[in-house]
């Protein structure tokens, strides 16, 4: 059994970037999964209530908005599964890749659009 964590506890986890998410996706076979946090990310990425680092807050925020820019375009299933009390594993399931809208149109010029928007 998994020992709880108590609400608002700061754990130690792989830091991943919004970018290395893109990258991830980029090269994902259809079912592969990626967990990009664990937590609470509503909780985690709000200002008022976070216990993180500000800079920490932001980039999980960046991440978060990758996370869910793809789920938007139709690359990954965004999944969470439940590990504690108030705590979640946050999982991004990569689906096959879409057709290309056009002959020159790129899974990296789709996800590089996502960010700039």
């Amino acid at each position: 059994m998994v020992a709880a964590t108590p609400i608002g506890a700061r754990v130690a986890t792989p830091k991943l970037t919004d970018i290395e998410l893109y990258a991830w996706i980029a090269q994902a076979d259809a079912g592969a999964r990626i967990e990009y946090h664990r937590g609470f990310l509503g909780i985690d990425v709000t200002p008022v209530i976070s216990t993180l680092p500000e800079p920490e807050r932001c980039q999980l925020a960046d991440l978060g908005q990758a996370a869910l820019g793809a789920f938007e375009k139709g690359l990954v299933h965004l999944v969470q599964e439940r590990v504690g009390p108030d705590r979640f594993a946050y999982i991004a399931v990569a689906r096959p890749r879409p057709r290309p809208r056009a002959a020159n149109a790129s899974l990296s010029a789709l996800l590089l659009e996502e960010r700039a928007a």
